[in-house]
């Protein structure tokens, strides 16, 4: 996928989009391969596809609010909406600075343990001139923040993740997975006493066909009430 089959996939997805916003993804290419050269944050083979296997997979998390949560989606479009999401573990800056690009209203803060992909993380929010994103050299458990919504992407299985985020976020965690994710869901939800409902999953290549996002969901888990 090259910028042109991304942008024409983003403005069917995403009417609403703007000229701004396709000009900041446009830009991520070249500010990430700058980058990359510096400090080695994303494979070669996998920059050569960062439209496929990057940016448009971070929005996955955003085109599965448009379909599934639309409310919730419109919300997060509205000026000065106050809410405030966490990319843990975001290395250099996937999936939070595509969904800070997608929804300029929301306050996104991208927390990464490993000082190297922060660098990276902040550079390339700052040349794409994103306010809205604040970059963390952190542990999640040493923020002391409570967000909306928690995001990431296969950063550890879902027991291993979830109770780094238990308790910091008070509507759900958006998790990019891929894998035999019923047995971790399974897993999750006892060890974690989860009612029935509390996690919901959505393949990612219900609105993707490519083989790439085949077995790849974003799961859903819901905040305790």
């Amino acid at each position: 996928m090259n910028f042109n089959d991304f942008k024409n996939t983003v403005r069917e997805a995403f009417p609403e989009v703007s000229g701004k916003q396709l000009e900041q993804f446009g830009m991520m290419e070249e500010v990430y391969r700058d980058w990359n050269a510096k400090i080695n944050v994303i494979s070669r083979k996998d920059l050569d596809g960062i439209y496929s296997h990057h940016v448009i997979h971070s929005l996955a998390i955003a085109r599965y609010l448009r379909e599934r949560k639309l409310t919730e989606y419109s919300e997060m479009t509205l000026p000065d909406n106050g809410l405030k999401v966490l990319d843990l573990g975001t290395g250099g800056g996937f999936p939070g600075i595509p969904l800070a690009v997608m929804f300029p209203e929301v306050r996104f803060v991208l927390c990464d343990s490993i000082r190297k992909k922060t660098i990276v993380a902040k550079a390339v929010a700052k040349h794409l001139g994103l306010e809205n994103v604040e970059v963390v050299n952190a542990r999640a458990e040493s923020l002391g923040i409570r967000f909306d919504y928690v995001v990431s992407r296969a950063v550890a299985s879902l027991t291993d993740f979830y109770p780094w985020v238990r308790g910091c976020f008070g509507r759900s965690v958006l998790y990019l997975k891929g894998g035999d994710i019923a047995e971790e869901i399974a897993k999750l939800m006892g060890k974690e006493r989860m009612p029935a409902g509390s996690v919901s999953t959505w393949k990612v290549d219900s609105w993707l066909d490519d083989e790439y996002f085949a077995g790849k969901f974003v799961v859903d888990i819901a905040a305790r009430r």
